[in-house]
């Protein structure tokens, strides 16, 4: 058996709210909406975004994106109007944590070039 996808689920409250933060997050609205309550980025062809009204349960989720271009996307999440404290530095990398408006986490991690830790 070998497992061909991976869709990381974010628990919410008030689906249209959902809905519009993160399509500003992502840059695009939902690629699918494959039942009621349910939305999904599909970000290629092996991994992507579910996002699931499930009022008990929101609030509790986490996804972490890697980001080859961590700038451009703190341009667009400016643009977007996404607020953020901007990223922190690790020892090998720049994290960029935002929250939804029901509390879930989309972390954004960009590894750092040689030389710069």
């Amino acid at each position: 058996m070998t497992i061909h996808r991976l869709l990381a689920q974010m628990t919410v409250t008030d689906l249209d709210a959902a809905t519009a933060w993160y399509t500003a997050l992502l840059g695009r609205g939902p690629d699918t909406r494959p039942m009621r309550g349910l939305i999904e980025w599909h970000l290629s062809d092996t991994h992507g975004i579910q996002v699931w009204a499930e009022p008990d349960r929101a609030g509790h989720s986490t996804v972490v994106l890697y980001e080859s271009d961590l700038d451009g996307r703190l341009t667009r999440l400016a643009h977007a109007g996404i607020h953020h404290d901007g990223p922190r530095i690790t020892d090998t990398s720049r994290v960029l944590t935002l929250t939804d408006p029901d509390g879930n986490r989309a972390v954004f991690v960009a590894p750092l070039a040689p030389g710069n830790h």
